[in-house]
């Protein structure tokens, strides 16, 4: 490591014939770009914080474009249950894996809940939220939302009321207007989180949207309203889901339309 400007070398083999992490590593992200990667997004624990450099420099060293590599550092995941902290540790053979945590919650909890924090920051994970089936946990706020306009749209039908985007002047309330703001800013928050490498992005717009829109049901009717009204705003909630649903689509979490 000093032949390649550090301050100390590094052990990348021991004395008993053991590779340390960093070999592996090492060799991993050689395969990578010898399969024609363009980009290589390395997701790291906080613990590493201090040694992956030593990684990107072995990758250096072997000849390839450290250009290519984006390292992320992901802080601890802490796991509550009964308002408490489950104590793991790996030397001791006691944690929750991955697939534990997804049979006790869902996958789709376990996908929303890892992304709708920024990974620079601690997360508790907490059981009791993951479970329970009202607005306070934010995945069953979503899903709901979305299964919402499912029944509102089916509703609409029956009363042969359509979608239609040539009124769409008359969407003129305080509550139609955020709502209509929030949709357009979709694709500028897409490309923002992906830029940026970060997906609670999308969870923060998705929440914030699907606030609007229980707001702009509260106040703005659609079946009994005036014809040209009601297909109007009949148009801005069949947006309003189609964007629940991609938003939800790209982070692999499921949109039901019935709950």
């Amino acid at each position: 490591m000093t032949e390649l400007g550090h301050e100390v070398d590094k052990v990348i083999v021991k004395s008993t014939g053991e590779p340390t992490y960093r070999l592996p590593d090492i060799a991993y992200h050689k395969t990578k770009y010898e399969r024609g990667y363009d980009l290589i997004v390395d997701l790291f624990g906080s613990d590493h914080n201090a040694t992956y450099p030593d990684v990107i420099a072995g990758v250096k060293a072997l000849g390839y474009d450290t250009d290519k590599m984006k390292v992320l550092i992901h802080q601890f995941v802490t796991i509550m249950a009964e308002g408490e902290v489950v104590k793991m540790s790996t030397r001791k053979a006691n944690y929750i894996t991955l697939d534990e945590l997804i049979d006790e919650v869902g996958s789709d909890v376990v996908r929303y809940f890892f992304n709708m924090r920024n990974i620079t920051s601690h997360m508790n994970f907490d059981l009791a939220l993951a479970k329970k089936q009202s607005d306070e946990n934010p995945v069953f706020y979503l899903q709901y939302a979305h299964a919402r306009i499912c029944s509102i749209l089916k509703m609409t039908e029956r009363e042969e009321l359509k979608s239609s985007v040539e009124n769409l002047s008359l969407l003129s309330t305080n509550e139609e207007q955020q709502l209509l703001k929030k949709l357009h800013k979709f694709k500028d928050e897409l490309e923002y989180s992906t830029e940026l490498f970060e997906a609670h992005r999308i969870c923060v717009y998705l929440e914030e949207l699907a606030a609007l829109f229980h707001r702009f049901y509260t106040v703005c009717r659609i079946i009994g309203s005036e014809k040209n009204l009601a297909e109007a705003r009949i148009a801005l909630v069949t947006a309003t889901r189609a964007v629940l649903k991609n938003g939800l689509t790209i982070l692999g979490v499921s949109a039901p339309e019935r709950m």
